[in-house]
């Protein structure tokens, strides 16, 4: 059985040259392009190391993705308290 994610046209058109040619930003990227796929749209409860393991980055340069992808409206993070997990939403706001 093969699983398969939906992606947009944006996502691969726009959003990577965006992410990855003009930020230079590829990590950031990648970060994105995994929690879509984890989530199927969905927020997920992923920790950086699981992100690090999924995308095959250091576990610090996933930090600083997330980082990035909050500060460019990409990703929304919701914490429920400091010592759980925090959900991380991919936001598609080319879709609304």
């Amino acid at each position: 059985m093969t699983d398969t994610i939906e992606i947009d046209r944006y996502v691969v058109e726009t959003l990577m040259r965006d992410l990855v040619g003009h930020d230079r930003r590829a990590a950031s990227y990648l970060v994105f392009l995994s929690l879509i796929a984890a989530g199927g749209g969905k927020p997920v409860a992923l920790s950086h190391q699981q992100l690090a393991d999924k995308t095959g980055l250091s576990k610090r340069s996933v930090q600083d993705a997330i980082a990035h992808l909050v500060l460019r409206g990409l990703l929304e993070i919701n914490r429920r308290n400091r010592t759980e997990p925090a959900f991380l939403y991919p936001v598609r706001r080319w879709r609304r």
